[in-house]
């Protein structure tokens, strides 16, 4: 009796035992999975492909234009498809027709005209695909053209020139490329100073081609030189942009002729070195080209996103470089 009042007591201890401690816990209930990272926010670049479109890219301040487009389009998400035609219009047109066919989603013309372009555009615009400039001209349809006030720099460059270095009078030479649209309204300012001044005389307008700019300016100037071979024969030679003023630099020092001034348009780099050494080149204009860039970058996302933008012509604001301010320019 003892022997089975001692084994019922060990059995009841080890089932208390289990029920106090050996129960196991329940699992924990399963968390909902945390929502996956949402993706970043799509840019209105996204996916966009951009056609920047230039006969011009051998000229510096073109190159670099194309150079500022290329990488904040880039940065921004789109792809870029630059084209440059060497100076032939009529490969642009041909490649503007091409990129259109291919559904391109924007085109940006560089230092182009659009009226020698109109048809091709407008197939373009026709098509929903937006257009916009960078330093060219503006036709109906566009979006935007981005440049400088180039009639009001033409009155500036020509009226710094004209009052300040040359004190009203004497002889001018003028170097142009009219089928620039920016080049024809500083030419037509040029062209409305000279014509109010009666103690002014232009001796001969020159077109220099876009292709090699300095090396044809100098050309044509060592010419004019030689048929204008006295001291103050010539006064003055005015630039549509800075890269004719540079080669009429060079050809003025090596013939000797420092007191004839120059001057020109854009900021170029060597040209401004040429300021600040005391050249006969003594003024040019600084366009903002990253000020063009980025009205023409902003617009366009905006219109990618959907905005509506106020079309037509923008512009950024130019400088005087003098001999005084020249070092401020350097980079």
């Amino acid at each position: 009796m003892k022997k089975l009042t001692a084994m019922l007591t060990a059995v009841m201890l080890v089932l208390s035992l289990s029920a106090c401690g050996g129960t196991t816990s329940a699992p924990a209930a399963s968390q909902p999975a945390a929502p996956a990272a949402s993706a970043a926010a799509a840019g209105p670049f996204d996916g966009k492909t951009v056609s920047v479109m230039t006969p011009y890219m051998a000229s510096v301040t073109t190159n670099q234009m194309v150079g500022y487009l290329e990488t904040d389009l880039t940065a921004q998400g789109a792809q870029v498809n630059v084209i440059d035609t060497a100076n032939d219009f009529a490969e642009l047109a041909s490649r503007i027709e091409d990129v259109t066919v291919s559904g391109t989603d924007a085109i940006v013309l560089v230092s182009a005209d659009p009226t020698q372009l109109e048809n091709q555009l407008r197939e373009a615009m026709d098509a929903g695909i937006p257009v916009f400039g960078v330093d060219s001209g503006f036709i109906d349809g566009m979006q935007v053209n981005a440049t400088s006030d180039n009639h009001q720099m033409g009155e500036l460059i020509a009226g710094y020139l004209f009052d300040d270095l040359m004190g009203g009078e004497g002889t001018v030479i003028t170097l142009t490329h009219r089928p620039h649209p920016g080049v024809v309204k500083r030419c037509e300012a040029f062209d409305e100073l000279i014509a109010a001044n009666d103690k002014l005389t232009l001796i001969t307008e020159q077109h220099v081609p876009a292709e090699q700019p300095i090396n044809d300016a100098q050309d044509i100037v060592q010419n004019l030189l030689l048929a204008n071979p006295d001291e103050g024969s010539v006064t003055a030679i005015l630039c549509g942009w800075d890269e004719p003023a540079i080669g009429a630099t060079q050809a003025c020092q090596e013939a000797g002729r420092d007191e004839i001034l120059i001057v020109g348009v854009d900021g170029n780099q060597q040209a401004v070195s040429l300021i600040q050494e005391g050249t006969n080149l003594k003024a040019t204009v600084a366009q903002n080209f990253q000020g063009m860039v980025d009205i023409v970058v902003e617009d366009m996302g905006r219109l990618f996103a959907g905005e509506t933008i106020e079309t037509g012509e923008k512009y950024a604001e130019a400088t005087l470089i003098t001999a005084e301010n020249a070092a401020d320019f350097i980079s």
